[in-house]
């Protein structure tokens, strides 16, 4: 039986081998995982062209995924600096790399980056646009837009990311509903400016079908990007984000009916006590789909520290329902991040998704903690540090400050209280 997508497969009752794999993975029975996709609450991003990718799941059931920037910029512009960053991305696991290239020979890096990558591959095509045709914005028509989809869609890239939830309704409830930073996002912004320059509709909400049409033959997943997400805390839960993101929910049943698999993208900046209702949200009103986040990075005062501002609201967006993190960098707002920033946001992001998991009892992960709580009752160095989602930081930490008693730390010595429990239970002495 032929079938063109993953949701399509599903629906026929097909079992793909790219279900197999992820099955295998998640420790989640196949046909569970099948329905799920069937239904749009789980996702295989795995474009037909994609010929180096380990397939991977996003949504219901399944383990918190992450997702690393990367990309060339005007300022930035290093190939080979950016490829660097995907081996290592890849080398420490990150289950998705997003193309975010703005300036010069995009394509270039695009398709090295998919024929390497056995990870899932992103893009914005929105980005790409003004470089692909070396046109201002403005001069830009609605055919080439859909264009620059089809071309990415060709090159074998798994999921994009669109905006067409910003259209004259959404634009009408920005402008009536003043926000301290309006539009933060780039594609948003760069939507919002062509049709005020243009006076015309969001090509991307004007022309969805024919969107779905080229995501149907290649299988790419579509991810409904949030152009009104906050970049502000101040902004968050407000009138234009909750507004676009019912737009949202009714691009994906239309999406859902010509078997397209969907990624809903969410905020953004916002308080601790606002991610659980946000999750909440999505879930209902885009009928389950997979939730992608940003942070949420819960405060606006930590330049240079946003991995941790952004970790924290991805632990608890993770823990109340959210299906892939998006990381975030000590470089954000504030610089192209470089390999050490990448590292550093990549640890960051997997502690919030693992911690998530914990929360949401997804089956095996919690053997993890267990097999590191026994290390360390038992004080076995080398078997702690081949547990640590960081092994090289773990081993050198421990390699600069070495204690004089060997079953303990420089921290507290002779009165560590694991090694003294141990002997006083073994009926030792503790000096």
């Amino acid at each position: 039986m032929n079938y063109t997508t993953q949701m399509d497969a599903a629906k026929k009752g097909i079992i793909t081998g790219e279900m197999k794999i992820v099955s295998k993975k998640e420790n989640m029975d196949v046909k569970l995982l099948m329905e799920r996709i069937a239904a749009g609450t789980a996702v295989i991003p795995a474009n037909k062209n994609h010929r180096a990718l380990d397939p991977e799941g996003i949504g219901q059931g399944l383990k918190t995924k992450i997702n690393v920037n990367l990309g060339v910029s005007k300022d930035c512009c290093s190939i080979d600096a950016e490829l660097e960053k995907v081996k290592k991305a890849i080398e420490m696991k990150a289950e998705s790399i997003m193309d975010l290239s703005s300036y010069g020979k995009t394509e270039e890096f695009r398709t090295r980056l998919i024929d390497m990558s056995t990870a899932i591959v992103g893009t914005v095509p929105v980005y790409d646009a003004m470089g692909f045709y070396d046109k201002e914005l403005q001069n830009i028509t609605s055919d080439e837009f859909i264009k620059v989809i089809e071309k990415h869609a060709q090159d074998g890239v798994d999921f994009i990311t669109i905006h067409s939830g910003i259209n004259r309704d959404t634009i009408k409830t920005f402008k009536e509903n003043e926000r301290l930073l309006n539009i933060v996002s780039r594609g948003g912004s760069l939507i919002y400016a062509w049709m005020e320059l243009n006076k015309k509709e969001n090509p991307f909400y004007e022309y969805f079908d024919e969107i779905l049409d080229i995501c149907a033959e290649y299988d790419v997943t579509i991810s409904l990007g949030d152009a009104c997400r906050p970049g502000s805390i101040y902004d968050s839960t407000d009138a234009s984000q909750v507004g676009e993101l019912i737009v949202l929910g009714e691009l994906t049943r239309r999406a859902w009916e010509k078997n397209v698999q969907v990624i809903i993208e969410g905020p953004g900046h916002m308080k601790l006590n606002e991610i659980a209702t946000n999750v909440m949200l999505e879930k209902k009103l885009c009928g389950g789909a997979p939730f992608y986040v940003l942070g949420p990075i819960v405060t606006d005062i930590a330049p240079g520290y946003d991995h941790i501002t952004s970790a924290i609201g991805g632990a608890i967006a993770a823990a109340n329902g959210a299906d892939f993190l998006c990381y975030v960098t000590p470089a954000e707002h504030l610089r192209l991040p470089n390999l050490d920033d990448m590292k550093e946001g990549i640890i960051a992001t997997k502690i919030a998704a693992h911690s998530g998991d914990l929360a949401k009892g997804i089956d095996g992960v919690e053997k993890w903690d267990y097999k590191m709580s026994c290390a360390r009752r038992e004080l076995d160095w080398e078997k702690m540090f081949e547990l640590s989602i960081d092994p090289e930081k773990a081993r050198r930490y421990r390699k600069e400050s070495i204690p004089e008693e060997k079953d303990s730390c420089t921290m507290c010595g002779k009165i560590c209280a694991v090694r003294n429990m141990n002997k006083l239970i073994k009926g030792e002495g503790i000096i």
